[in-house]
């Protein structure tokens, strides 16, 4: 038994080693994030600075689908598996056979979700592992999927709708685990991360972001902030009551993995209700970054960017993990764009706060976050009273807050190149006025507190967004690229020194990865809210995206509202984006000419 052990303790490790080397292999898109480390980088050239002005639209499928499309399919030796928003259709198509479909899943949904999903009907895609698909439906239900025929293997429900509990996002594929998050923060739900078995869906662990520390997985003398044990109840700590049973941090983002150092990260989001002054408090583990080891969830480090959360800056958006020297010295970094406005640079094996900068210069509500070690306030932002929803008080209208709710990015992901060693990121340039007011709560009601309206960032280009170049090492924007609005799509960046993205306009453009000039753009039928991927088949290089607008930036059009303060705040804002596009679901496939 003694000699066995050392066997018993490394398989777990070794489960997922199909899966590690089809992410490696640039041909394929095997996982939502191009890699665990969520570069979204391909080595694939073929496409390059010099011919990408060449590109052609080599095919399209129409997804039958009239709602924001989010993420991207993926391509796993000849087939291509493509999803839908609600009622979250998976499709197989099989690339040999001119993207012949060979299975279609729809599931059966009660309609009754869609109300309760906070910013559209999106989902941001599908997972692959072990020969199957993996797809986290709007009501939560898990699915996994024979790759092959379609055929259900297995389900597990998340989450009840009833509650507001509903999901957006994919899974993260871990060794022989799914990882799934959940939504609601909009409602009042406890969230929380869970861990499935891939081969038959039994929970195996679940890691709320509030609670005692048994129930969020905390090691009191074990688990950190900023080099420190975070110490006995600190989540229960810092909310008033039992508050925290409705404290959202909702966990509906994107997860990375770093199977050397075996933790995987995400963040969590904001806490409830949208009005400060109702829970008093830092509100833990809102608003933070969670690195977690994925065999039992324990939590090693954590990071809250925004206290006491006072405009709904979710802290969702992916974790980057990359190697880079800082002063000179190597770094395993972890690199965050957060809704709040500041990029941040961490050692991701420590939790050490490396860099913390404002990636839009508008950001106004904060002066900046204290990186003095010996001060009280380390690591956390300086408040600009004038831009405090909390100080101003409830039913105060506060004004000119950058950036607004949406944040200077929302969930749309960043890519890295270790060409350049830049970040390219997908941003929004917009501010809002805030006024909370007092809600209470009810369970599958909306307990949001707060009203909203957005608008271009004032004294600038007028435009919504940027797509900028970022060094993370120094906290500096290289280059910036501004846009008539948000960039609500996924940057994909290639070893041919080509960068790309996707504009609310529909347009696919491509830029060079050194300088930002633009090389190439076509416009597809509809918005551009999914992610850029790449693969090859025969030889070829393809791009792919989904357009069809929506999203929270797009849900004025696809939802058919018109209030200006309708959809938390942005229909009033994005009201002209229907001058420019209209509702579609559609796959643009591009490639060079042969």
């Amino acid at each position: 038994m003694v000699a066995a052990l050392p066997l018993m303790v490394t398989a777990p490790a070794l489960a997922n080693d199909d899966l590690m080397k089809l992410i490696d292999d640039p041909n394929q898109w095997v996982i939502q994030t191009g890699d665990y480390a969520n570069t979204r980088y391909s080595k694939l050239d073929q496409i390059n600075k010099s011919n990408v002005k060449d590109l052609q639209v080599a095919w399209t499928f129409s997804t039958g689908v009239l709602r924001g499309h989010e993420g991207s399919p993926l391509v796993i030796g000849n087939m291509m598996y493509v999803h839908t928003p609600f009622p979250n259709i998976v499709y197989a198509l099989d690339l040999d056979k001119e993207a012949q479909i060979v299975w279609k899943y729809e599931p059966k949904q009660d309609p009754d979700v869609i109300p309760v999903m906070c910013c559209d009907t999106v989902n941001r895609g599908l997972a692959y592992a072990d020969g199957q698909i993996f797809l986290h439906q709007a009501d939560t239900t898990v699915v996994a999927l024979d790759a092959k025929t379609g055929k259900v293997n297995w389900t597990a429900v998340n989450g009840d709708p009833k509650k507001g509990e509903t999901n957006t996002a994919t899974v993260l594929p871990v060794k022989d685990k799914i990882i799934v998050g959940i939504s609601g923060g909009e409602f009042g739900v406890r969230c929380h991360v869970t861990a499935y078995d891939q081969a038959t869906g039994k929970q195996l662990w679940r890691a709320y972001s509030t609670g005692p520390d048994s129930e969020i997985l905390f090691d009191p003398a074990k688990t950190t902030e900023l080099g420190k044990p975070v110490g006995a109840d600190s989540s229960l700590k810092t909310w008033e009551g039992d508050q925290w049973q409705i404290g959202g941090g909702c966990t509906w983002g994107w997860y990375s993995y770093d199977p050397q150092l075996d933790l995987m990260y995400y963040g969590s989001g904001n806490p409830s209700t949208w009005n400060p002054a109702q829970r008093p408090g830092d509100n833990k583990w809102s608003m933070t970054i969670f690195a977690r080891d994925p065999d039992d969830g324990m939590a090693k480090w954590v990071y809250q960017m925004t206290p006491h959360d006072e405009w709904d800056y979710d802290g969702v958006n992916e974790m980057i993990l990359v190697d880079q020297d800082i002063d000179g010295q190597p770094r395993k970094m972890l690199v965050h764009f957060d809704r709040n406005g500041l990029a941040y640079t961490m050692d991701r094996d420590s939790g050490e706060l490396l860099v913390a900068e404002k990636y839009d210069p508008v950001v106004n509500w904060t002066t900046g976050v204290d990186m003095d070690k010996n001060s009280p306030t380390y690591g956390r932002p300086a408040v600009v009273a004038k831009y405090s929803t909390e100080q101003n008080g409830e039913d105060v209208n506060s004004t000119g807050i950058c950036p607004a709710a949406l944040g200077t990015k929302d969930q749309q992901p960043a890519a890295f190149s270790p060409k350049t060693g830049l970040f390219y990121v997908p941003t929004n340039h917009v501010c809002m006025d805030y006024e909370p007011f007092r809600v209470s709560y009810t369970a599958g009601q909306p307990y949001v507190g707060a009203t909203l309206s957005m608008y271009p960032a004032p004294d600038s280009h007028g435009g919504m967004g940027n797509f900028i170049a970022w060094d993370a090492t120094k906290g500096k924007i290289v280059w910036s690229l501004p846009e008539q609005f948000s960039v609500w799509s996924g940057a994909l960046a290639t070893a041919g020194d080509v960068v790309f993205y996707g504009t609310l306009e529909g347009y696919l453009k491509a830029v060079d990865s050194e300088t930002g000039k633009e090389l190439y753009k076509f416009k597809t039928p509809s918005g551009i809210i999914g992610n850029v991927m790449t693969y090859t088949h025969g030889g070829k290089q393809y791009v792919g995206i989904l357009s069809g607008i929506g999203g929270w930036a797009g849900i004025g059009l696809a939802a058919g509202l018109t209030d200006p303060q309708a959809g938390l705040g942005a229909v009033g804002g994005y009201a002209s984006l229907s001058n420019y596009t209209a509702l579609g679901g559609q796959l643009t496939v591009f490639a060079l000419p042969n």
